[in-house]
């Protein structure tokens, strides 16, 4: 998917600053646990601050980091890479790492060129459930080495675990980081129109200008959207006269990023029927696509591809950032331009469809490759990213940490960002793991590129053209996945 989680400098330097005054709680273990040179390591424990666990013995590696299939290309980011890295060979001296940054627009092919050559990198990342998905097939199954190692992960929740375990390739990956995805709301504009605000916890109601209360789902959002979606003339799109030609401000903006996303916040799924080969549409996906249409075409409260492509509703890439969308779904990593949206924003729950609660989540992790030819090392590696030196990753990437005991220092620092409200409710964003959406909506699928490209053909389509049947367009789309999947 497109990943926009690129920080703004504004953000990347007070997470630095906040970084480099503070001291990490991990400790790194004695020399004894990597290799001298030319001298085998034993198994020595490593002390972190959820836990100890014992290394294999390895041999002096010298291992290649390859960046950035999800966050990291960032020039912010790239100082405390590359410290991070140098710093391996004082942890385990005898071994280096060794960082190599490529953007995230070219990371996939590259990767795949490298592989392909027999150039394979040993330790990747930060890789997204979709980055993971690209190279099915090519992850090392990590279970015997966190059994060796003692490796606890229970530390993690175990919704973040299960991202990362394959059918086909076991344990792929080690919880790192976390973006769900929130409600997030101009309160200015609910102040304005006489509204309450959305629930900012899950599984309650919402309360209607008539002071009845009614179930915060897609059906209530859309009741409140068109209230808040204004024309010139200051008529909202349910009132008579209004005037969808000339719209000033709109209710709601989803995440259309991807269409299996912008799915997934209605229900987990994918497009992979029980057979691993035959394309199933979930049901629910069908339900948000069409909502989605209707509420750019028929209803009017969601933004049309040419005005979310216009400079005025943009907003340096989301039409939230633009101060002109009342309510829009999206990921934590949103932050990183919506200061750009005024300092009157705060977060709220994501909507129910049929009593279900669905949160997408966006994660990154760090996976070894099966090419490597230095697999104990690498895991030492992959250890050392997504523990010891998680601390530095994770203020320069701005992700919620996975381990629930450093969330809450994680979000004090955010909540210091320049420009953002004074307060904001960041407890939504912890309370939306438990709804993310499982199975991911980035899992793997056939001919995984092939079929990106064929979503966002239909979803530029979408999104430009009106009066279209929508049941048979479903009917088109996954004919043609299926013609290039048998392909």
């Amino acid at each position: 998917m497109h990943r926009t989680h690129r920080l703004l400098p504004i953000l990347a330097s007070v997470l630095f600053i906040a970084s480099a005054c503070g001291s990490s709680t991990s400790s790194t273990a004695p020399a004894t646990a990597a290799a001298t040179a030319g001298t085998p390591a034993t198994a020595a424990p490593v002390a972190t601050a959820a836990q100890t666990f014992s290394l294999p013995a390895f041999s002096p590696a010298t291992l290649r980091w390859y960046c950035c299939l999800g966050t990291g290309e960032d020039p912010s980011q790239q100082p405390t890479e590359k410290s991070v890295a140098d710093a391996f060979g004082t942890a385990f001296p005898g071994s280096s790492l060794k960082f190599e940054v490529v953007t995230y627009d070219s990371a996939r092919n590259t990767l795949a060129t490298q592989i392909s050559g027999g150039n394979t990198p040993d330790v990747v990342g930060p890789v997204g459930i979709g980055g993971f998905a690209a190279f099915s097939g090519q992850w090392l199954d990590l279970a015997p080495y966190i059994a060796k190692s003692h490796y606890d992960l229970t530390q993690f929740p175990q919704v973040n675990v299960d991202f990362y375990k394959s059918a086909a390739e076991g344990e792929i990956g080690i919880p790192f980081d976390a973006y769900p995805s929130m409600v997030w709301y101009k309160k200015d504009m609910f102040s304005e129109a006489g509204l309450s605000e959305p629930p900012h916890t899950y599984n309650t109601q919402y309360k209607m200008p008539d002071g009845t209360m009614v179930d915060w789902n897609y059906d209530t959002l859309k009741t409140i959207a068109l209230k808040l979606t204004v024309d010139k003339n200051g008529k909202a799109a349910d009132e008579a006269g209004f005037d969808p030609n000339n719209i000033v401000q709109y209710g709601f903006e989803p995440q259309r990023d991807d269409l299996r996303g912008l799915g997934a916040y209605w229900g987990p799924g994918n497009l992979t029927g029980p057979d691993g080969k035959t394309v199933v549409i979930p049901d629910a996906w069908k339900a948000a696509w069409k909502f989605f249409y209707d509420g750019m075409w028929t209803s009017h409260f969601i933004m049309n591809g040419k005005v979310y492509a216009s400079p005025e509703f943009n907003g340096g890439g989301y039409a939230f950032f633009s101060g002109k969308v009342a309510m829009s779904e999206n990921f934590l990593w949103t932050t990183y331009g919506v200061a750009d949206a005024g300092t009157d924003w705060d977060l709220a729950a994501i909507p129910s469809y049929n009593g279900k609660v669905t949160s997408p989540l966006n994660a990154d992790s760090f996976g070894i490759l099966k090419g490597t030819k230095n697999p104990d090392a690498a895991f030492a590696a992959l250890t050392y990213l997504t523990g010891d030196a998680s601390d530095q990753l994770l203020q320069a990437y701005g992700g919620m940490p996975t381990r629930p005991d450093k969330q809450d220092a994680f979000f004090q620092t955010l909540g210091q960002t320049p420009k953002f409200p004074a307060q904001v409710d960041w407890q939504v964003v912890k309370d939306s793991v438990q709804y993310a959406d499982n199975p991911n909506f980035e899992a793997p699928m056939p001919k995984y590129n092939q079929t990106l490209d064929i979503l966002t053909k239909y979803l530029s389509k979408w999104t430009t053209t009106p009066g279209l049947d929508m049941d048979a367009e479903f009917a088109k789309l996954q004919a043609e996945i299926q013609a290039t999947w048998n392909s």
